[in-house]
């Protein structure tokens, strides 16, 4: 558009006088008009305004229905390759970075050992075997020897009952002497008794005679009594001291009777012991005669034999299980991928000997990545299980991933540090925790791989579900 100027007005008649009458004021510069804008200019300034506005609320809408963070990352469930033997390693076949297939052989170890073991087992299974079918011929061994055994011991337990009839009749005679033997003991201690109630009055008796002697002796000396009176005295105290000896010596003797008549009785008793040991040594020979019938005629002895058969081939089966054992001992030389993925990390060499259990390689799975988001505790109040999320991955700029919140955190990453915050000092500064959130990847676009540790930035929508 082109802009027109305009020509200065002429002076009139009018102008002409007032100069006239005015010659000492000096003319008025005359104003020049103001420009308006262009007209595209005000366009593009309305245009800009309002294509502000909008996104500027669309912005503020979507602030406003998403919770965003950038503390985020791809994370992947990496599966570490590891040995179950201890062996050294004969080859590496794959290399850091390369892409691996689900049964792939990733790695050989030596197998020299393990297919040593495996002949050695096999061998021992072979011999066990053998000793099995050795077990079952000794079934119908025992079984052809087992009739002529019964034969012998029906003999011997016909004996024995011989001799226990034999051994009871002499018990029986013994057992009628224990009897005669108590009665002869009580006779003798009725004898005992009736000396020893004769010895108290034997023994008072020598007593007054004794006094009787003294007091006579006295009044000899005095003179009150005559001399015939004391020979009378001691008369009469020798003959109660005779008698109280001749009741002492009864006493003996009829003890002597006792204990005599006690050894009969102990001899007779241990007699009839005899005699009843007898009557129980011929039982215990007819329990032994009995049991070796029991053994030899019972049909557990074939079965024992039968029983050994059976252990010898559990054996037999114990080493199929060291021979199956040897077996997957030598599979476990060759170690295969157990996914579809990539090497992530390399840790063995070969000729290098490794343990059970020690990490040989680090397989990152070609599927199944998925993203753990680190938000802060003051945003989740509105995210939940199942909400979707706008994901976007600073290596692939312009575009965007599409999720949903499989999972919330159970605990701060705090929580599970190595050293987790005390505040039991005292000296307690609230901080922000943050916690993992997993999100799940929908329909990601498959020109665009995530690899896992990968910088994402994550805005939940708050108002889905």
């Amino acid at each position: 558009m082109e802009s027109r100027t305009e020509a200065p007005p002429k002076p009139t008649a009018a102008d002409g006088r007032g100069a006239a009458a005015g010659t000492s004021a000096a003319p008025e510069p005359a104003k020049a008009p103001r420009k308006r804008p262009p007209l595209w200019l005000l366009i593009v300034i309305g245009i800009l305004v309002i294509a502000g506005l909008i996104y500027g609320i669309k912005f503020l809408l979507y602030a406003l229905g998403h919770e965003s963070t950038d503390d985020a990352r791809v994370d992947a469930d990496t599966v570490a390759i590891t040995s179950k033997i201890a062996e050294r390693i004969d080859r590496v076949l794959v290399d850091t970075n390369q892409p691996v297939t689900k049964g792939q052989v990733l790695v050989l170890l030596d197998d020299v050992d393990e297919r040593t073991r495996l002949a050695q087992a096999l061998a021992n299974r072979q011999a066990q075997v053998a000793q099995a079918r050795a077990a079952e011929s000794n079934v119908a061994l025992t079984s052809a020897t087992q009739t002529a055994q019964n034969q012998q011991n029906n003999g011997a337990i016909a004996s024995a009952q011989a001799s226990i009839l034999n051994a009871a009749a002499s018990a029986t005679s013994a057992e009628q002497q224990v009897g005669a033997a108590a009665a002869a003991v009580g006779q003798a201690e009725a004898q005992l008794r009736a000396t020893q109630a004769n010895v108290p009055s034997a023994r008072e008796a020598l007593a007054r005679a004794n006094a009787d002697l003294s007091r006579t002796q006295a009044l000899v000396r005095t003179g009150d009594l005559a001399q015939q009176t004391l020979d009378a005295d001691r008369a009469s105290q020798a003959q109660a001291q005779a008698q109280y000896r001749a009741a002492l010596d009864n006493v003996n003797a009829a003890q002597t009777s006792v204990t005599q008549e006690q050894a009969r009785y102990t001899a007779a008793i241990a007699s009839a012991n005899a005699a009843q040991a007898g009557i129980n040594a011929q039982r215990g020979q007819l329990t032994t005669a009995q049991g070796r019938l029991s053994e030899s005629d019972t049909p557990y002895k074939v079965g024992a034999e039968q029983a050994q058969y059976a252990a010898a081939q559990a054996q037999v089966k114990a080493l199929d299980a060291q021979v199956r054992s040897g077996r997957e001992q030598l599979g476990y030389t060759i170690i295969r991928s157990p996914i579809d993925g990539y090497v992530g990390a390399k840790n063995i060499e070969i000729g290098a000997t490794v343990s059970p259990g020690q990490s040989l390689l680090d397989i990152v799975p070609r599927y199944g990545t998925y993203i753990t988001a680190n938000y802060k505790e003051t945003q989740l109040g509105k995210i939940k299980v199942g909400q979707d999320v706008d994901i976007t991955v600073d290596a692939y700029k312009g575009t965007v991933f599409h999720g949903k919140v499989q999972t919330i955190g159970p605990a701060s990453q705090n929580t599970f540090s190595l050293v987790p915050a005390s505040n039991a000092t005292g000296n307690f500064v609230k901080v922000t925790q943050r916690l993992p959130i997993r999100i799940i990847l929908v329909n990601p676009p498959a020109d665009k791989p995530l690899r896992d540790g990968m910088s994402v930035e994550t805005n939940v929508d708050i108002k889905s579900h």
